[in-house]
């Protein structure tokens, strides 16, 4: 998605850098298209979202195995929509980077069948992805005394951090 993301550390991000963004609908991998200005030059009300980091090298693991999902969920979609003789043309299968969401897009309008399908494959490869407690750590900090989240991480806090290493933000 094309939009105006918020850097809360202020940091500069050059162009076709891979980033971490927070969007209405997840965590979601970017990349920069260009600089936007002073914080004071954006309205608040342009702002689609938060873009978190870079992305790393534990990032790019992660991603590798979303496509591995989302190329077995778009195989199964389709097989199901043959098997059941329905008429929909599957285009691509998203996959958000948090792991809680799953899209499907068909070209076209979609019969009503394949909500059903879809919603099936999407708690199957949710389950399968199982990110949920990765995120909510990524988000929340990883427990008392932490005091890491994801708008401090890489502070001094970072030594005992659960993700410490890990989110490769570490001070060093």
């Amino acid at each position: 998605m094309i939009g105006r993301y918020d850097a809360p550390d202020y940091r500069h991000y050059d162009r076709d850098v891979q980033v971490i963004c927070r969007t209405p609908r997840g965590l979601e991998v970017g990349r920069v298209l260009c600089e936007l200005g002073m914080p004071s030059e954006v309205q608040e009300t342009d702002q689609q979202g938060q873009l978190l980091r870079s992305t790393t090298a534990a990032d790019q693991l992660i991603l590798e195995r979303l496509q591995r999902h989302r190329d077995r969920a778009f195989q199964a979609c389709d097989d199901l929509l043959k098997q059941q003789q329905i008429d929909a043309v599957l285009v691509d299968v998203e996959h958000l980077f948090d792991g809680e969401s799953i899209f499907f897009y068909f070209l076209g309008d979609v019969p009503e069948e394949v909500h059903s399908i879809t919603a099936e494959l999407g708690d199957t490869y949710e389950q399968k992805v199982r990110f949920r407690k990765f995120r909510d750590t990524l988000r929340d900090g990883c427990g008392p005394g932490c005091g890491t989240t994801a708008s401090k991480c890489g502070t001094d806090s970072c030594g005992n951090c659960a993700l410490s290493g890990g989110c490769g933000t570490r001070p060093k």
